[in-house]
């Protein structure tokens, strides 16, 4: 309960915090073209609280904090006086009108340039490219990567990190499932590997599913099978193993590693077996009895029993993307081009059928991201707002007509035929737009049950 208090709370911030940025774009904008602005509400429904500004304005904040709105002063909507013509939002140029529409999307680009810098002047913990395991007969393997490989390029872009080559990755094998790398081994010399995964790549589109489809693994150390944390109500604690604890062998075999004593719990749900364990220099037997518990529909075993980790492990793959003040503005720019262009193309290619439609995220798994990102952290936080922002504009930026991007299409669509859209095409248009965005939203709803009940 307390994660999904957090997860809520979290939500509810985020979307706030993402929305009044987005809605404060456009007021800037039409308050600086002398548009006159009637009211600016975070929240949707009654407000709670409201106060009337000196500029006529009314501030507000509603009762439902999952959204937000800035009305302007329009003959469409309401009476307006003789004397305010002038500074109705309709009585503008289309130029001046497609400013105020494209604030909205640009202040969300421009927050995520903030938060990135934010990010880079305080330091970004991240993971090294570095390859792990390497399936033979994969696509990895084919192209040459080898396990302790870095991974430097991808296509021309330099990869300080596993996300950037992933996502780098990812960009480019939804083209023509090409992708050129450049490595540097553990010999620290460098060569150039090409995947390529030509009529595979809807598959590898799947959430989680780009380096296990590819044949990788990120790096990870050798751990050794020492108990550390123990849970109070788990078979491991009840069974007598304590911690400090190390697995010699369970069941006539010998556990080399925390991986191999995962997989030989995970194997036997509801068995009964023996192990040796090394504690203060002796050896001992114990009989385990494996708890049971259900993982994505299938019955796994279960003990309750954490890894005892040495952070000297981790050393190797750890890295930070940390920059002075200065710097940090033309890396934060650079990164928000790169997630945006990114997200596009993911989107653009998923409308053609190039890419899954499992990727669109509904608000429950915003929700869930958002309360795991609080928990971890204000860096793992504000990354995900950035990138929450981002595709807050880039949707915003579609040419549905409920959205800012469809508004825009209208202006355009004055400017050439050189009257305003009829207003029997913008109630076709809206009837449109609602359809489209109940599809995508069932989509996003339905992969977000799916992926909950799996």
């Amino acid at each position: 309960m307390e994660g999904f208090f957090t997860s809520v709370l979290a939500f509810v911030v985020a979307i706030s915090i993402l929305v009044a940025v987005h809605e404060y774009g456009h007021f800037w904008v039409a308050r600086r073209l002398g548009i006159k602005v009637l009211r600016f509400s975070i929240g949707f429904g009654k407000p709670f609280w409201s106060r009337q500004g000196a500029d006529g304005t009314e501030y507000c904040l509603a009762a439902i904090p999952l959204g937000g709105y800035v009305k302007l002063l329009d003959e469409r909507d309401c009476d307006v006086r003789p004397e305010e013509v002038h500074l109705a939002f309709n009585r503008q140029s289309p130029m001046r009108r497609i400013a105020v529409l494209l604030a909205g999307p640009a202040f969300n680009f421009l927050f995520a340039v903030v938060a990135y810098w934010v990010m880079f002047v305080g330091g970004v913990p991240a993971m090294k490219p570095l390859v792990g395991e390497v399936s033979p007969g994969s696509p990895a393997a084919e192209a040459g990567i080898r396990s302790g490989d870095v991974i430097t390029e991808v296509d021309g872009h330099r990869t300080e990190t596993m996300t950037d080559a992933q996502l780098a990755i990812l960009d480019g094998i939804v083209g023509d499932g090409r992708v050129s790398l450049q490595i540097r081994g553990a010999d620290g010399s460098l060569r150039a590997a090409r995947l390529e995964v030509a009529g595979e790549t809807r598959g590898l589109t799947e959430p989680g599913a780009l380096f296990p489809g590819l044949g990788l693994s990120a790096w990870r150390p050798e751990i050794p099978p020492v108990i550390g944390e123990l849970s109070a109500d788990g078979s491991a604690a009840a069974s007598g193993l304590q911690t400090g604890d190390r697995v010699v062998a369970a069941a006539g075999e010998a556990v080399n590693d925390w991986s191999d004593w995962v997989d030989f719990i995970r194997a036997r749900p509801g068995e009964t077996v023996e192990l040796v364990v090394e504690r203060d220099g002796s050896r001992q037997r114990l009989a385990l009895a494996i708890g049971e518990a259900q993982e994505e529909g299938v019955v796994i075993g279960r003990i309750g029993a954490a890894p005892q980790l040495d952070s000297d492990l981790w050393a190797p793959l750890r890295t930070e993307q940390r920059y002075g003040p200065l710097e940090a503005f033309p890396r934060a720019a650079e990164q928000t081009w790169r997630m945006s262009a990114v997200t596009l193309s993911l989107l653009g290619r998923m409308v053609v059928g190039d890419v899954s439609l499992k990727n669109l995220s509904g608000p429950l798994t915003i929700a869930e991201g958002a309360g795991a990102t609080a928990s971890a952290g204000a860096t793992f936080f504000i990354s995900f707002l950035a990138l929450v922002s981002l595709s807050l504009g880039i949707i915003n930026l579609m040419p549905i007509p409920l959205l800012d991007g469809g508004q825009i299409v209208y202006q355009v669509a004055e400017m050439v035929k050189g009257s305003p859209v009829s207003e029997r095409a913008q109630l076709v248009g809206q009837q449109v737009g609602i359809l489209m965005l109940l599809v995508i939203m069932g989509f996003a709803f339905y992969n977000d049950i799916v992926r909950l009940a799996g």
